[in-house]
């Protein structure tokens, strides 16, 4: 949330993926901005969106585009399962809905 912050990943299996999600969202912001606006302009004002799930929806749209060997549902279900930390039951639902929408337009094969 602070972009001059230091961030320090813990030791974990997944320390590698962490960081490279992370990171990879942090430099393609941009890209993935845009991406959400053009695929969900009539479903989300990330103006007014809430920050965290903003931050959880840009690092889910990241791995959609630059993941391809994890599949879509197992995106949208860890994000959720994630998301149950952070997030109101009303948010999660709405995360769910815009995951499902933007999963069907940026990986159209799976």
């Amino acid at each position: 949330m602070n972009p001059d912050a230091t961030i320090i990943y813990p030791k974990s299996q997944y320390k590698k993926y962490i960081k490279d999600v992370v990171t990879g969202t942090l430099e393609r912001t941009e890209l993935i901005e845009s991406s959400i606006n053009l695929h969900l302009s009539k479903d989300i004002n990330l103006q007014k969106t809430d920050k965290l799930l903003k931050i959880i929806l840009f690092a889910a749209v990241f791995e959609f585009l630059f993941k391809h060997g994890t599949p879509k549902k197992v995106i949208i279900s860890e994000y959720l399962l994630a998301s149950e930390h952070f997030l109101e039951k009303i948010q999660i639902g709405y995360l769910n809905a815009i995951l499902d929408k933007i999963a069907l337009e940026l990986r159209k094969d799976e």
